[in-house]
């Protein structure tokens, strides 16, 4: 199977709508990771099917969360290769996206790659989770706040919920073994403002991945103390 077919194929499995033009858009991303890879330590996936299964794939399971929706503004949080929000943008033209990232060098790849796949609407903001929490430009505006990082969810409610407006939603990218990390930060997600709302678990195309999603919805606003100061919620998360 060719990867055009894969991803075509993959979307269907998925139950989600794919069309010509967005299959051409993650091809093209495909080769610009690539390509840039070989300079930068963008991702350390470099099998160009392993790309379409767990990066680009893996994005847009977002899709499946029902609350989701094809407006509004969205952030991505420590986007890194510029994932899940590039994808779910692709997929989703009308969000408005803001893609947020510590490396001034990866946002001059997302950058790239935006242009070359002509994507509008989309905001390059480089700095830490924790400062732009507490600008209020950033602050509680944003519909949807999106992440797929490495930290425990504690300390990932206290980068992205103060991000989110109210009624809004913090979408979270997890593994199988969610429901510990769950319980881990119950604490956390109530004082930053936020209810989980549903857990949805989700099977990856072509692979025996199971991945989670977290849904949490906000349901009061963030106390102003959060979010702490730079790097204090991974020294010192909430519990």
């Amino acid at each position: 199977m060719d990867l055009r077919d894969m991803l075509i194929e993959g979307c269907r499995q998925l139950d989600i709508k794919v069309n010509d033009t967005q299959v051409e858009q993650l091809l093209t991303y495909k080769d610009v990771l690539l390509e840039w890879n070989q300079k930068m330590n963008l991702t350390a996936i470099q099998d160009e099917k392993d790309v379409i299964i767990k990066h680009f794939l893996d994005s847009i399971t977002c899709l499946k969360v029902k609350e989701f929706k094809n407006e509004g503004k969205l952030i991505d949080v420590g986007t890194g290769a510029g994932f899940p929000g590039i994808p779910l943008k692709v997929f989703n033209p009308n969000i408005q996206l803001t893609l947020l990232d510590s490396l001034n060098k990866r946002l001059n790849f997302l950058k790239e790659v935006c242009n070359q796949l002509d994507l509008d609407g989309v905001q390059f903001s480089h700095g830490r989770a924790e400062d732009y929490g507490q600008d209020a430009k950033y602050r509680e505006q944003f519909d949807f706040v999106v992440a797929r990082a490495v930290a425990s969810l504690n300390v990932l409610s206290e980068y992205c919920l103060p991000f989110v407006k109210m009624n809004g939603y913090f979408i979270c990218q997890k593994g199988p073994l969610v429901e510990d990390e769950l319980k881990d930060a119950q604490k956390a997600i109530k004082v930053l403002g936020g209810e989980v709302e549903d857990l949805l678990s989700i099977q990856l195309p072509f692979s025996d991945i199971n991945h989670r999603i977290v849904i949490i919805k906000k349901v009061k606003q963030t106390p102003t103390k959060y979010p702490r100061k730079a790097g204090t919620p991974g020294k010192n998360p909430i519990i």
